[in-house]
């Protein structure tokens, strides 16, 4: 339960600013990884998210038909267009497709004292800033449930516009899209029952992707820092819980949050992901960082002792 009386919902307004705020994230980024030099010399070049022609699932693009291929491989309709033959390539599904989520749901909204930001808004800014960090380096990028995967230079812009039309914010993406060899990036809270989010992580390890948990609070969510008579509000249900000596209670609430996240981190490790903790009195940057060097591969080579 969120120690909040925050309203919720989203408000389509705050999209630029989080765009912008998003954008220079990214462009501060390069400066972080000079300062860990020996991840950052293998970000980029780890990355193997080229557009090509190759086998494949979309199309890609007509090219002519060069003699000596096989027959079956002509587009007959494209080529009764004109006077040549031409065949109609696939992109090559080794081009590296990135799924992206933000938690939007009510708990996100919560903003104490303590940080400058929603956890909302610290969330859609990570997941806006690893988009365009990804889009310049070509990977194909989408939103499960909501877009298909795209490889754009203005995928930040894109993937806002997708989520002003999301009809109900959704904690847990759909599933359905995702397919072997993809990456899943879910930023959230986490306050889910563990066996939802169990499910989840379950559904998305069983279709071959790999995934990377961005687990995001409030810096009071952690502390606690309450006394005497507080009013607690549940922003998902709405209830309402009065403590007449909060102090009290202080112990039992840290020990139940750390046991909610060492269950979370098992469940990372468990299905070989990525767990990373993040406070919104941090820098955005921070866990950027981490994500980067996770999706390159950078860690795996340091936990092999390569760096």
């Amino acid at each position: 339960m969120d120690p909040s009386s925050a309203k919720t919902g989203i408000d389509p307004t705050t999209w630029p600013n989080v765009i912008g705020e998003a954008r220079s994230v990214a462009d501060a980024l390069p400066d972080l990884l000079v300062e860990a030099s020996h991840v950052a010399s293998s970000i980029i070049a780890g990355w193997h998210g080229r557009r090509r022609a190759g086998p494949g699932e979309s199309f890609w693009q007509f090219r002519p038909f060069y003699l000596g291929e096989p027959a079956k491989r002509i587009d007959w309709r494209r080529s009764a267009r004109d006077d040549h033959l031409y065949v109609r390539e696939r992109e090559w599904e080794a081009a590296h497709t990135v799924w992206l989520w933000a938690d939007l749901s009510p708990s996100m909204v919560f903003r104490s004292r303590l940080a400058q930001v929603t956890k909302r808004d610290r969330s859609i800014v990570l997941m806006l800033a690893l988009a365009d960090m990804l889009a310049e380096t070509g990977e194909r990028i989408g939103l499960p449930g909501l877009t298909r995967p795209f490889s754009d230079r203005r995928a930040a812009e894109r993937l806002a516009d997708a989520l002003t039309h999301l009809s109900k914010p959704v904690a847990l993406p759909d599933t359905a899209s995702v397919k072997r060899f993809a990456d899943v990036v879910l930023v959230s809270d986490f306050l889910d029952p563990l066996e939802d989010i169990a499910a989840w992580v379950s559904r998305v390890a069983g279709t071959g992707a790999k995934g990377h948990l961005v687990h995001v609070l409030d810096p009071i969510e952690e502390t606690f820092p309450f006394d005497g008579r507080v009013e607690f509000t549940d922003p998902e249900l709405g209830l309402r819980l009065t403590a007449g000596r909060a102090e009290n209670w202080r112990e039992d609430y840290r020990n139940r949050l750390e046991a909610h996240r060492s269950e979370l981190r098992d469940m990372a490790r468990k299905a070989g992901w990525t767990y990373v903790m993040h406070h919104t009195d941090r820098p955005a940057s921070e866990p950027l960082l981490v994500l980067h060097s996770a999706l390159s591969g950078a860690l795996d080579v340091m936990q092999r002792g390569g760096v």
